[in-house]
Formats: C-alpha cells, sequence, structure tokens
C-alpha cells in the first residue's frame, strides 16, 4: 500500500471575508473529492480570510498511479480562477 499526502497553502484573491472563503474552499474541496474520490480537508488558515491550507490524502498500490493523480489534483487547482497555490508539499509512504 502506498500513501501520498499533500500539504497545499492557497491564496484566495477576491475574497472580502470568511463567507467568501467558505465558499470557494467548500466548492474547490467538494470537486476534487467527487473528481478524485481522495480524502482532503481544510487543515490550517481558519481564520484567515485570504489564505488558506488543505491537505489530502491518496492511497493506492501503485506510486506512479498516486504521482499522476496528486499532479492532476495541482493542475486542477491551478486552473482555478479563484485561488492561488502559494506553497505545495507531498510526502510519499
Amino acid at each position: 500500500m502506498k500513501i501520498t499526502t499533500l500539504k497545499i497553502e492557497l491564496f484566495i484573491k477576491e475574497s472580502q471575508s470568511l463567507k467568501d472563503k467558505r465558499r470557494v474552499i467548500k466548492s474547490l474541496i467538494d470537486r476534487i473529492k467527487n473528481r478524485y474520490n481522495v480524502s482532503i480537508a481544510e487543515v490550517g488558515d481558519n481564520d484567515s480570510y485570504k489564505k488558506s491550507t488543505i491537505g489530502l490524502a491518496l492511497v493506492s498500490n501503485d506510486v506512479k498511479f498516486n504521482d499522476r493523480q496528486a499532479k492532476e489534483i495541482l493542475d486542477f487547482i491551478y486552473a482555478n480562477p479563484f485561488v492561488i497555490i502559494v506553497k505545495s508539499e507531498t510526502e510519499i509512504w
């Protein structure tokens, strides 16, 4: 069993309140969860309306599959016009 974790720090472009942030992040998390079937949650910067940190985990029997899926998820987030990826960290176990 191979586990890949990603920690992604995001900047929310046009957020003016925590409500705006929640709308953007909840939508992003739901779309990633439905499209890629991964475990994902907001794990940091909960009180900041301009920043968010999300964490996700991928589990499979193949490291190459996890790497490919992690890259697809990062590309999916890059394509989102409402957020900018500030930093991302990947760990493979």
